[in-house]
């Protein structure tokens, strides 16, 4: 019962503690203000700021690589006195060979229909090559077979 005559003074603390401690809303957080509409953007320095070269700019850098080159100058050095990276010089290299080349018999991509007619085509050219292929296989043949005499 010891306990009993102890309690009285640590039950009178806890109801203290909790007038003390009451609960309170918490806190929100300010947010940090947001930058208004008519500040200007930051934009990226000049050298960083990507120039469009004109179609007749890109054919004539690639000229100018191209005569360096055969000139004796490393490939990677003639790219990089034209001032453009190897990157660009492989994009654009790429991009005007099939100019160059519009006179070939592939034209390039097909509407789905020509698609189709074209692998018609070429299944029947297959066929008939694979006839022929046929045809010659079997006339070596008996022509072998007579030589030896099995005929």
């Amino acid at each position: 019962m010891a306990a009993e005559s102890n309690a009285g003074p640590v039950a009178a603390a806890v109801a203290k503690d909790a007038e003390v401690k009451a609960p309170t809303a918490k806190r929100q957080r300010s947010r940090p203000p947001q930058k208004a509409a008519s500040e200007p953007a930051k934009s990226k320095p000049p050298a960083a700021k990507r120039s469009g070269y004109s179609e007749q700019e890109k054919s004539e850098k690639l000229k100018q690589i191209e005569t360096q080159v055969s000139d004796g100058n490393t490939l990677k050095d003639a790219i990089k006195s034209a001032g453009i990276s190897e990157q660009t010089y492989y994009h654009w290299k790429g991009a005007a060979k099939p100019a160059a080349q519009k006179g070939t018999k592939d034209p390039g991509p097909r509407p789905a229909g020509d698609e189709l007619a074209a692998l018609v085509e070429l299944e029947e050219e297959n066929q008939r090559l694979r006839k022929m292929l046929a045809e010659k296989l079997r006339a070596e043949n008996a022509e072998l077979r007579k030589r030896l005499g099995q005929d």
